[in-house]
């Protein structure tokens, strides 16, 4: 029994060991490149109302409660959501907005797990068109660490970016000029 009970202690050491030694923080970047000018792919993002047209998680939750706050568009304006396990809950707020650059926001994370985190789209304007940079970042706690271990978060949530950076091209590129005002 006593051999049982070291190796156990032992094994439950070494697991701590690996944990504790990853990354205090973390972060995931994606981007792509859409054929139009940035003054009008910035719109799609500075303006939360507007995600609904590209947003990446909502087809996960099509009963997920909405509810926006403060100005229609730039600094201050954000949404809060209620959703299933899949989604959870939670609170976006934009924090700079730089007209046709960039795009900070504050994630306020409830459900599953309580985090704050930042993200942020960068608009490069080229000859080409405007390359979108959708990146976020955040602090790994003890929880976070142990939830790395076994899913890969740059995967999981980079290709949710790469869903919503490819359906904001589709949106665009379809009606350029059109965004819905409020």
């Amino acid at each position: 029994m006593l051999p049982i009970l070291l190796a156990l202690a032992f094994i439950t050491i070494i697991l701590l060991v690996v944990i504790l030694g990853q990354s205090n923080e973390f972060g995931v970047s994606r981007q792509i490149r859409i054929n139009a000018p940035a003054e009008q792919v910035f719109p799609h993002v500075n303006e939360l109302h507007n995600w609904e047209a590209w947003n990446p998680w909502a087809p996960l939750d099509p009963n997920c409660k909405m509810t926006y706050d403060g100005p229609p568009s730039g600094v201050g304006a954000s949404y809060s959501w209620a959703g299933n396990n899949k989604i959870g809950a939670g609170r976006n707020t934009i924090t700079e907005s730089t007209p046709n650059e960039l795009v900070g926001l504050r994630l306020d994370f409830v459900k599953p797990m309580a985090a704050t985190n930042t993200a942020e789209f960068a608009f490069k304007s080229s000859a080409s068109g405007t390359v979108v940079t959708w990146s976020m970042s955040g602090k790994c706690n003890f929880p976070g660490k142990l939830f790395g271990l076994f899913l890969n978060c740059d995967k999981m949530i980079g290709c949710q970016f790469e869903k919503g950076l490819a359906k904001m091209k589709s949106v665009v590129e379809a009606k350029p000029a059109a965004v819905a005002a409020r």
